[in-house]
């Protein structure tokens, strides 16, 4: 999208806060901090969008998004903690309690998340046999059809496990029975008390395109009124909604998990100066997943793609090879060994790095929710 159409949707914005507020003179330092936190998210999610097909829907993108929400989100904490008078009275109680429950809804995506992280370490143990089977043609002339019936049945292995993602998901993860909180239930066992109906790890029945809906299920844009009556609070909180729907979609769009579905909609005015980078971010993943060479794959990560292309490739010399191998056949195997080792170096840190971030997110999520309540509680005790 041209940099012009964000320009004029943040001008819009700028009208409607201005009738909104109805300022005369400087605007209060309250209104700064709203209008800043409006700027900081748009130029989080213009930087998220800036970036080339390549980039999009990497590891190194994706650890981006999960640090756009961490920083959003305390941003978003900053705002609230200014105005807890306000907190505990009527409407703004009900748009903090809406999105506390949203929130809650995204430790399951988070947990399900991890289990996709888990399953992606899998394939890459597969990957590496692989690439420890057929790296010999880097260090002696000749390598015998032993190497490769050892690759031929990993990559055999790894094709089961993708092919059959949904049930091997559900078989191998859903007894893990552990969560990002499991380690630290007895120290954290008053802030986790809140989420006894959550599961350890997401159950068999569970859908991750269910979850989404749930999460975005009658979001709307506040109105004029609820802006007045909440001090200019609906629309942080408005905000904060949606980078939540959005960044849990993007996972869900990226990496495996149960029921994946990314028929969320969007119903997003563009008058707010973030709108239009989010929408276009959602289109362009959109239109990836619709790709004939995406459309069956169990997730959109570009690490993914790069497993599925190499195997594939891998594959289709291992069943043409004829021993002795002919130079120009051991110069392919070395080149298609040395791609594969690539894509093992990107999981081996890539994961980890992520995995750190989405369990981040997840005790962000319930210390937010924890310290919401008790804020809550000692405001009615007082009153």
């Amino acid at each position: 999208m041209p940099a012009t159409d964000y320009q004029g949707s943040s001008a819009a914005w700028g009208v409607r806060r201005d009738q909104l507020y109805a300022m005369n003179g400087s605007p209060t330092p309250h209104e700064q901090d709203l209008d800043g936190f409006q700027r900081q998210v748009a130029d989080r999610f213009l930087e998220l969008a800036s970036v080339g097909a390549d980039d999009l829907l990497s590891l190194s993108w994706v650890q981006k998004l999960l640090d756009s929400f961490l920083c959003c989100q305390e941003e978003f904490k900053l705002i609230l903690d200014s105005q807890k008078s306000l907190i505990s009275k009527a409407p703004l109680d009900r748009l903090v309690a809406d999105y506390s429950e949203r929130s809650v809804k995204a430790l399951d995506v988070c947990n399900a998340i991890r289990d996709g992280v888990e399953q992606l370490r899998q394939w890459q143990k597969l990957l590496e046999i692989v690439v420890s089977a057929l790296d010999n043609c880097n260090h002696q002339k000749t390598l015998g059809e032993g190497q490769f019936r050892r690759a031929k049945k990993a990559l055999t292995d790894l094709a089961i496990c993708m092919l059959d993602e949904k049930d091997s998901h559900t078989s191998f993860l859903a007894h893990r029975n552990r969560s990002f909180g499991r380690n630290n239930v007895t120290k954290d066992s008053r802030s986790l008390g809140h989420f006894r109906s959550l599961s350890w790890s997401v159950s068999r029945s569970w859908s991750a395109a269910r979850q989404l809906q749930s999460i975005g299920n009658n979001l709307a844009a506040p109105k004029a009124t609820e802006l007045l009556a909440t001090n200019g609070l609906a629309v942080p909180i408005f905000t904060m909604n949606m980078v939540l729907l959005f960044v849990m979609w993007a996972l869900v769009a990226a990496i495996p998990c149960q029921d994946r579905g990314l028929q969320v909609h969007f119903s997003l005015p563009r008058s707010f100066p973030w709108a239009a980078p989010i929408l276009q971010l959602h289109d362009r993943i959109v239109e990836e997943s619709r790709k004939r060479d995406r459309r069956n794959s169990c997730g959109l990560l570009k690490e993914i793609h790069q497993i599925e292309k190499c195997a594939r490739l891998m594959n289709d010399l291992a069943d043409a090879a004829q021993f002795p191998l002919a130079e120009e056949k051991e110069a392919e195997l070395r080149q298609r060994v040395q791609e594969l080792t690539g894509v093992c170096n990107t999981l081996r840190t890539g994961l980890d790095s992520m995995e750190r971030q989405v369990r981040e997110v997840f005790h962000r999520i319930v210390r937010s929710r924890t310290e919401g309540l008790d804020s809550l509680g000692r405001a009615n005790h007082s009153e």
